[in-house]
């Protein structure tokens, strides 16, 4: 068995990586069957130096290697036919846009792993980036108070060496007696979470951070059934929301009446109700004046979304009454920080991560005959075609 790790390819340049050299060696060292190579490359974060004092092969031609890993989309020309690869492929929604790069890997007979299919045996998800986006998003929202209200300019996450460099900056800042939420309980709200812990920001229960003034910065962490209400006022539990969500509507005004930054982390699913209206927007009672929108879905449940934001210029003004984009300093604006690429302002602690999860979770499968079913549950295509769970992309892949 040999693995490649190939050079990320796409623009703008990612520097995160799968495997870091310390993993590769770990891997080389439990399994001295296999063998590794890594594709130079001069913008991971690792350099080619680092991989090679581990040990491990540094190469321009992976045409011999049987399992290629990347993290983005591998632009079509530069896919080696036969193979079987693992990167985010960003098709598993019928995203047109990358339309011919699935016909292209069904046509070069290329098994493909998408690294969000892979799953445990009920189909939890177990490899992702989410934590590392909840961790900047919420620096980044913390970034975004200060530059609006002009109370401090704190550097942009890319420019500082990880988390522990985020928290020092964010601790040396003396914040208002604000009050911040948080939607989402699963990687991406809890690595949110993690910052507002570290920085010593009060936790507090729901129903004191409704009725209760403070005079100091406090949060609360909400789940969907603290957001969403039946319409027809009957009792509900996660099962009912998740199956019936066209019967749910927001109930979030009680929050944004009360909230100076919204930080959003929740998962959003097709069918549920839009979280933060236009109308609790434009309202008078509205106080939310940052939007740390983690989850990033744009014309999805947070109506200030209008965009996706990019590193290099984060944020945006969003003006209510007209529902447009303006000056960040315009006095009636809200800050909306909607970057759609998160973790790859942290890149060496997301691939450290990565790489563990990868070493936990997916390397056993290839050495143990595949045993929990990880690989193939995994598999979107084989023999050049879709495999049965994902089936349903037919109609998507015959397009044109």
């Amino acid at each position: 068995m040999k693995f490649g790790i190939i050079k990320e390819r796409k623009n703008p340049p990612d520097r995160r990586v799968v495997f870091t050299p310390e993993e590769l060696a770990k891997l080389q060292q439990e399994h001295p069957e296999a063998s590794i190579k890594v594709e130079s490359s001069d913008i991971r974060i690792f350099t080619d130096e680092q991989y090679a004092k581990s040990g491990i092969e540094i190469a321009v031609d992976m045409s011999d290697c049987d399992v290629l890993f990347g993290v983005k989309e591998v632009p079509i020309d530069a896919l080696i036919p036969n193979k079987k690869y693992f990167f985010f492929s960003h098709t598993i929604k019928k995203q047109p846009y990358n339309r011919p790069l699935l016909q292209a890997i069904i046509d070069k007979n290329i098994e493909l792993y998408d690294h969000e299919t892979i799953v445990d045996a009920n189909f939890k998800r177990l490899i992702g980036f989410g934590r590392y986006a909840g961790i900047v998003g919420a620096y980044n929202g913390f970034r975004a108070f200060g530059i609006k209200f002009e109370l401090f300019n704190i550097p942009k996450a890319e420019t500082l060496s990880g988390k522990d460099a985020l928290v020092e900056k964010l601790k040396k800042q003396i914040l208002p007696p604000i009050k911040i939420v948080l939607t989402g309980h699963g990687k991406v709200g809890n690595g949110a979470k993690e910052i507002l812990d570290a920085i010593k920001i009060k936790e507090v229960s729901i129903e004191n951070y409704l009725t209760k003034t403070y005079s100091e910065p406090v949060y609360t962490q909400i789940d969907v059934l603290d957001y969403n209400k039946r319409i027809d006022g009957q009792p509900s539990d996660k099962t009912d929301f998740y199956a019936n969500p066209t019967d749910y509507a927001s109930d979030f005004e009680r929050f944004s009446k009360m909230s100076d930054i919204f930080m959003a982390g929740h998962f959003y699913a097709n069918g549920a109700p839009v979280i933060l209206t236009r109308e609790m927007l434009q309202s008078n009672d509205n106080k939310i004046k940052v939007i740390a929108d983690i989850s990033c879905d744009v014309d999805g449940p947070i109506a200030a979304t209008i965009k996706a934001s990019t590193i290099a210029e984060p944020l945006f003004g969003y003006l209510p009454s007209e529902h447009k984009e303006v000056d960040v300093f315009h006095p009636a604006a809200i800050v909306v920080m909607s970057v759609d690429n998160l973790p790859c302002e942290l890149p060496k602690d997301a691939s450290e991560g990565f790489g563990e999860m990868f070493m936990e979770h997916v390397i056993p499968a290839f050495f143990n005959g595949d045993k929990d079913g990880i690989l193939q549950r995994a598999k979107m295509t084989e023999n050049g075609k879709l495999t049965e769970r994902f089936k349903y992309l037919q109609g998507y892949v015959v397009e044109k």
